[in-house]
């Protein structure tokens, strides 16, 4: 069987149509271009007409002309309402970041797509000789969204003020003291199966170096390994702590626009603790131990296999849910203009009328930055869980525990069949080839099994939904009590 097979057609048709068709269908900007509508900040004509108007009718003492000469200021608590229209595709095209967030949503959908196709062509043939390329696709999918996070971040420390600076050293100290303390707590407690997994890995690759004659004692040990995943936990919660307080500020917001709908509400607040109840799966005294190992009516409430299915599951069913609330949560975000509207006109004084305008453009001139802020830890745990789904060689249908039908059994059991001895074929020609390359890929996976998987994408996806709900926990303390 051919080392990529059906599945190269699926990627190269995906990236074709990626590259052909995104200029004029884009997931991205119809994100932006369907439910949601901006503020049209007042022109300088507008706001000469509002302070022409009132110098009429409160009488003031100077002459209205000399009001307006005076570096055209206007006063704070001018009678001014804003005006609201769609997001068209014209407007987004100056917005910071946009190029990089169409390419990062657009590029995520469709590597969505091309893992559905390729689970679907897994279940019906279910190949064993062939490189999942969907684990290709997210691969490059999560070095995007690492990436655009790290520059979103370094928007940071691009102003004078060091306040956002300190904020995201301080917190990633906080993450560093924080994974450290959790990789020392017992596998009882815990159960990432970190430990045994690289246990597991640590054989295959002293066994593999044995086998091609290299003379090495294997890899580092699991003290550094632990100590390399600590800095790069500690990374991930700086990366995450802006995303997270930018996710507080809407979710207070949108549920002040939202109190008059309970559905929404709950929604909301789902939303933002299902990441807390999903980092509990993961102690083992609280679920395991009575969804697994207790024994309700003479038997447990589900296998070991169908619970590890069901934590995959939930968390992707937190992914779409958190998804389909973005339009609330940006419409909350764009909403902010109105506000700053709001709260100036209680204020005593004048305001320039730049510095008005500036109240109302910077709001939508940053809604890229804001919606790569919510949508790039979403792609980034999503298809981390993906990943976890597929290397960590995971079933959905192991989740209602339901056996294969009899053909799906004998297609498997065939293909591995075919599969266990590769044929012999001279290594100049195509075959041989191809057979060389499938056993590099079989010695690659006898190294990185599906147990080392397991444990190091159970505690990143973990890793990522604690790091987020607690920027996000903080956030919401901080919106609440120390700011009006």
């Amino acid at each position: 069987m051919a080392l990529l097979g059906v599945q190269l057609v699926f990627s190269m048709i995906t990236a074709s149509v990626l590259s052909k068709l995104s200029g004029r269908y884009s997931f991205g900007r119809w994100i932006l271009c369907s439910r949601l509508a901006r503020y049209l900040h007042p022109t300088d004509e507008e706001l000469k007409k509002l302070v022409s108007g009132r110098g009429r009718h409160s009488g003031p003492k100077k002459d209205p002309k000399k009001a307006l000469d005076d570096a055209f200021s206007v006063p704070r608590n001018i009678d001014l309402q804003l005006e609201m229209a769609p997001i068209t595709p014209v407007d987004v095209l100056p917005l910071r970041f946009y190029t990089e967030y169409q390419w990062l949503l657009d590029f995520a959908f469709c590597g969505t797509f091309v893992f559905i196709l390729t689970e679907l062509y897994y279940a019906l043939l279910q190949p064993q000789s062939e490189v999942n390329l969907s684990v290709m696709w997210a691969i490059l999918i999560i070095g995007f969204a690492l990436r655009v996070m790290f520059v979103v971040t370094a928007i940071y420390f691009e102003g004078e003020e060091s306040g956002e600076r300190i904020m995201c050293f301080v917190m990633g100290f906080f993450f560093l003291i924080l994974a450290m303390g959790v990789l020392i707590v017992s596998e009882d407690v815990l159960e990432f199966g970190l430990e045994r997994g690289y246990q597991n890995f640590s054989g295959g690759a002293r066994k593999f170096l044995d086998e091609v004659g290299m003379d090495s004692a294997g890899p580092a040990s699991l003290l550094t390994f632990r100590i390399i995943l600590a800095v790069v936990c500690s990374l991930l919660g700086a990366f995450l702590t802006f995303p997270g307080l930018r996710l507080a500020k809407m979710h207070t917001d949108a549920l002040r626009y939202s109190a008059g709908n309970p559905f929404m509400v709950i929604l909301l607040h789902l939303n933002l603790v299902m990441p807390l109840l999903i980092a509990t799966m993961w102690v083992r005294p609280i679920t395991r131990d009575y969804l697994v190992l207790r024994n309700f009516s003479g038997r447990p409430l589900m296998s070991s296999e169908a619970f590890e299915s069901v934590r995959v599951i939930v968390i992707l069913v937190f992914c779409l849910l958190r998804f389909s609330l973005i339009w609330t949560h940006l419409q909350s975000h764009l909403n902010i203009a109105h506000d700053n509207i709001s709260k100036m006109r209680r204020e005593a004084g004048r305001i320039s009328s730049i510095d008005l305008q500036r109240l109302v453009v910077r709001v939508y001139y940053y809604l890229c930055v804001v919606a790569l802020q919510y949508a790039a830890p979403l792609i980034l745990l999503f298809f981390c869980t993906l990943m976890l789904k597929t290397l960590g060689d995971m079933s959905f249908i192991a989740a209602f525990e339901v056996d294969l039908p009899v053909w799906a059994r004998n297609a498997s059991s065939s293909s591995s069949a075919s599969s266990l001895v590769p044929p012999v074929h001279d290594p100049d020609t195509m075959a041989g080839a191809v057979a060389h390359f499938s056993l590099a890929f079989a010695n690659f996976r006898s190294v990185f099994t599906p147990l080392w998987f397991r444990g190091i994408l159970s505690f990143l996806v973990w890793w990522i939904n604690l790091a987020w709900f607690i920027s996000s926990a903080f956030g919401i303390v901080y919106h609440q009590y120390f700011t009006s």
